[in-house]
């Protein structure tokens, strides 16, 4: 029987309180999760409830060929990846605050800051953050703690727009001002405690950050660098940040709908007292075992909101199995294999599209772009029909398109004759 601090009477009180006679009340009205009720026909038994309910499930469009990146992209994930992680003590969760009966969860922790540091060429991680946008604002949150009394952050170039949402949210009740400037011609001063920026961007370009690196060094700024598809580093030396963060679900992680991601974060080694989130370490027990424990941190540190160094009080723990996982199965040569291999099919598209006529922005991209047609919302509305996941609309004429290793030379020509035929 599950325990609830609430007794009947606490419940009917505050029921009372906001006027409703039943739980049920809450989800029916027009505010509330709900719209309407999912008229449920009476008598049934639980067989046919199920069958019923499973009716709307099959409403749900499924596509094979999926050209939509946006943050979240469709990799292949090897059938050993469930295989781990849906072991009893991975798939538990609960919090390894006693290193002595968490050494499983601690050490999949220290493995993951491993390969998260040997992706990004950066010194330190931590153990994970709920998604890129947190990880995003709490770079930023980070920065403002390292530059005392500053109170203005850049955002340089094109960043995820549900990055800048989150990040705004963030930032707008504690008196901090974001301004918004080109990528080539940034303007601040002592007041900046950061720049960031997204690598590859929102449109899908590498851009050259040598005079991000350089502003920050003249005006005594952290740089921040936003990453949403971690795979580009397998393919793309990473630039010299003073934080690299963003979001690893590429790997070992599934679409699911838009959900669950995987934050990460990293930063130099000199600020890792002011990284959100939990570290883990490793060292030897009293008889000289190897062991692995969090550190450089008090567990207060993670509870006491006047004493955080950030609001995320967990990790995403599975998820950053999962990655982990994958990234193991993968190793150095599979991982970079596997980024060359993203590139080359985004290549075999960009070359098909420029052959059918349509004009490619990027002059440069890893494995995301836009091109330009004449209707972007219904050229994708076609491409849905067609069974095409086509990609997201950036402007009004403008698509942005991703490849994976799952898209295929089938999937490519199907996609440039729906667009021949309907543009």
């Amino acid at each position: 029987m599950r325990y609830s601090s609430l007794s009947s009477e606490d419940r009917n009180a505050i029921m009372q309180k906001i006027g409703i006679k039943s739980i049920d009340e809450i989800y029916l009205q027009q505010n509330g999760v709900l719209s309407k009720s999912f008229n449920l026909p009476d008598h049934k038994n639980e067989q046919d409830t199920l069958d019923y309910i499973q009716s709307f499930a099959e409403q749900n469009k499924v596509f094979k060929h999926i050209f939509a990146g946006y943050g979240c992209y469709n990799h292949f994930i090897p059938a050993a990846v469930d295989a781990m992680i849906q072991r009893g003590e991975f798939l538990t969760s609960y919090t390894p605050y006693q290193p002595e009966v968490s050494q499983g969860t601690l050490q999949v922790i220290f493995e993951f800051q491993s390969l998260i540091c040997a992706i990004t060429n950066m010194e330190v991680s931590n153990a994970s953050l709920y998604d890129g946008q947190t990880s995003c604002a709490e770079a930023a949150l980070m920065a403002l703690r390292v530059k005392k009394n500053r109170t203005k952050v850049c955002i340089a170039g094109e960043l995820h727009p549900d990055y800048i949402k989150v990040l705004e949210t963030y930032l707008k009740n504690i008196d901090v001002e974001i301004s918004y400037q080109e990528l080539n011609n940034i303007q601040i001063n002592s007041e900046y405690a950061c720049i960031i920026t997204q690598f590859p961007d929102f449109a899908g370009n590498v851009n050259n950050l040598e005079n991000i690196r350089e502003v920050c060094n003249k005006n005594d700024a952290m740089m921040v660098v936003i990453n949403n598809e971690i795979l580009a580093f397998g393919m793309i030396e990473p630039p010299k940040a003073d934080i690299i963060c963003g979001d690893a679900s590429s790997l070992g992680v599934p679409l699911s709908f838009g959900g669950p991601l995987l934050g990460y974060f990293t930063c130099k080694k000199e600020h890792v007292r002011q990284m959100p989130g939990r570290v883990c370490g490793i060292t030897q027990d009293e008889d000289g075992k190897r062991s692995f424990v969090l550190t450089l941190s008090a567990r207060e540190q993670h509870i006491r909101r006047d004493k955080a160094t950030s609001n995320i009080c967990s990790n995403q723990g599975l998820c950053a199995t999962a990655f982990t996982v994958h990234a193991t199965l993968l190793g150095e040569i599979g991982f970079k294999n596997l980024a060359l291999r993203n590139h080359a099919i985004a290549c075999k598209l960009y070359d098909n599209l420029s052959k059918a006529g349509f004009k490619v922005k990027n002059k440069t991209f890893f494995n995301e772009f836009v091109f330009e047609c004449k209707n972007a919302k219904k050229t994708l509305e076609i491409f849905e029909e067609n069974g095409i996941l086509g990609g997201v609309l950036y402007k009004e004429n403008e698509i942005l398109v991703c490849t994976t290793e799952m898209i295929s030379d089938e999937s490519i020509q199907k996609y440039i004759e729906v667009l021949k035929k309907h543009d």
